[in-house]
Order: C-alpha cells, then sequence, then structure tokens
C-alpha cells in the first residue's frame, strides 16, 4: 500500500503535567529551566496547548486528545509523536524511548480507545522491541519521506543506528543516517528540530550536518526534487525554524504548521518559499519550547489510519 506523504488527522497530547524534564535534559540543549514555578508552567503550558487544538481545527485539521491524568508525572507528554507511528495498512508501531518517565508515556490500551472512538482503524500493533532492542524516538528521531520511502535520521542517544536499520527494514524504507551537531558541537537530540521534509521541500539547517555527511543528505533531497531551504544554527536552535510540519486539511488544501517563534524566525524571501507550498499556521507555544526544548512539530503525531 501507497504512503501518503500528509494527513488532515493528527493525535496531540495535554500537557496535564508539564514541566522541565531533568532526565531528557542532559541531552536536550533546547530545554531551558523555567524561572516560574511549577504550577504556573504547568498551566501556561495548558492554555498553549488549548489555543494550538482551537487554531488547528479552526483551519479544518482532525485533532484527537490523548491526555493523562494530572497527578501522572509526565512532564514530556505533549510530544506524543515519539513514541508511536501509525500507516495507512492499519499498523500502530510502539517506539522506545531513552529515559524512564518517557518510556512510561507509552500507553498503546489508551491510545488504541481514542482511535476507536474517532472512527479509525488499526490491524495490529508492533511495539519496537519485537523488531529490535535499543532507542530510537519515533519522527523525532526519523524524518519520513513517505513519497520516496526514504527517512533521514541525525544519530544521537535517542537515535540509535542498529535500531534505525531494522526498524527502516521493518518498514522498508530506505535509512539515511548521518551526523549533526549543536553549535556546542554536541549531538543534536531529534533529527525534526534540524531539518523538515514536504512533498516539495525540504528545510535543512545544513550548518549542523558535519562534513562527512552533508553531501549524502543534500544529494538524497534534491534527487527528490526538494527545494532546499537552508536555515542557520540561530534559526534552528532558537527559533526552531525546522521544527514544522505539512499537513492538509479536511478540503485538501495545503498547510504548514510552525510556531510563532519559527514564523518570526524565518527570513522574509524564506516565508515566501514555503507559502509557494502551503499557507503557514501559526500557533505561540513559547513555554512548551522554551521549558519542553520542543515545538510545534513535536506536539503532532501524524494519523495515517483509515476510517472505519
Amino acid at each position: 500500500m501507497s504512503h501518503p506523504h500528509v494527513t488532515s488527522s493528527l493525535i496531540m497530547c495535554r500537557p496535564t503535567s508539564f514541566g522541565f524534564n531533568t532526565q531528557t535534559g542532559a541531552d536536550n540543549e533546547f530545554q531551558h529551566k523555567p524561572k516560574a514555578n511549577a504550577q504556573a508552567v504547568t498551566q501556561l503550558a495548558l492554555a498553549e496547548f488549548d489555543a494550538a487544538v482551537t487554531e488547528l481545527e479552526s483551519k479544518g485539521l482532525t485533532i484527537s486528545i490523548l491526555e493523562h491524568a494530572a497527578e501522572t508525572e509526565l512532564p514530556d507528554a505533549v510530544f506524543p509523536n515519539n513514541w508511536f507511528t501509525t500507516h495507512p495498512d492499519g499498523q500502530l508501531v510502539l517506539y522506545s524511548m531513552k529515559t524512564p518517565n518517557r518510556q512510561q508515556e507509552v500507553c498503546p490500551d489508551k491510545l488504541t480507545r481514542l482511535l476507536h472512538t474517532s472512527g479509525f482503524q488499526f490491524q495490529s500493533i508492533t511495539p519496537m522491541d519485537r523488531i529490535c532492542n535499543g532507542t530510537l524516538e519515533g519522527t523525532g528521531a526519523m524524518v519520513f519521506d513517505h513519497l520516496n520511502k526514504l527517512v533521514y535520521a541525525a544519530l544521537s542517544e535517542r537515535c540509535e543506528h542498529k535500531s534505525l536499520l531494522a526498524v527502516s527494514d521493518f518498514l522498508d524504507y530506505s535509512p539515511i543516517a548521518f551526523e549533526a551537531l549543536s553549535q556546542h558541537d554536541q549531538p543534536i537530540y531529534h533529527t525534526n528540530v534540524m531539518m523538515s521534509v514536504g512533498k516539495q521541500f525540504a528545510v535543512v539547517c545544513q550548518q549542523s550536518i558535519t562534513s562527512d555527511s552533508k553531501q549524502l543528505v543534500l544529494n538524497e533531497l534534491l534527487a527528490s526534487n526538494k527545494k532546499l531551504i537552508d536555515i542557520s544554527f540561530e534559526q534552528c536552535e532558537s527559533h526552531f525554524c525546522a521544527n514544522i510540519i505539512e499537513v492538509i486539511n479536511i478540503k485538501g488544501d495545503p498547510l504548514i504548521l510552525m510556531s510563532e517563534s519559527a514564523y518570526k524566525g524565518f527570513t522574509l524571501s524564506q516565508r515566501r518559499q514555503l507559502e509557494q507550498f502551503g499557507e503557514p499556521v501559526i500557533c505561540s507555544i513559547p513555554t512548551i519550547e522554551q521549558v519542553g526544548g520542543g515545538s510545534l512539530r513535536c506536539m503532532l503525531a501524524e494519523n495515517f489510519l483509515p476510517k472505519q
């Protein structure tokens, strides 16, 4: 079965216990400890999340919302794309997370109940440990080009090479593994904060890709006829300009979802280039970005499952 590159259906998770995650802070340079108290941070994140859902639904997108009990300490649960992917043949794949409190987010029973009540079909659930051992954090670690059956992946503690190879083989995709470093020469924790691949474009922080890997990545993108939009370290690390995602609404109109920080971080020329491929949809999520170290794309798990 062919796999569409974009969908109008998304799964999100309400940040009921959002906060600074000390377990993930060790290798996520995008996280920043807040000055406000924990309760205030959670309330700000909830308000940003609810406003984002309202904005996305107003643009003709279908949003299904997971929610954990507030007393469950899952500070990064707002980023569900890391622990599962959905596929048009009805398959769910569950991924292995690096830290214990992120692994606790994995709740297949709750997810399948949500999908069933939302009217979606699923045929099978495959935990990653049936495929291989190791860590691979979903579409944080892997940036898919579904049209060309490629998966781009910057290797890190959250994207182990052996796991990438095994999962790519399981999904029948070709892996493009490379190294990407921050301005401080540390591995970038997730691929989706330094690149985004749309149907006809790719936003990439080329500066972050090591010299040994750069030509491999660029050659694959150009061979796939992607319009390249190169962003700087500043745009990547301070504005989350690569943490964007192309979708379609229920009318079939292309949209490019991004945070307000990302939109403001693009140059006028880059905005015009992106607008050739879809209408920008902008959500203001500064607390989630600064404290959580991830932006709008991280909050969105694509739902490719067929309807019942």
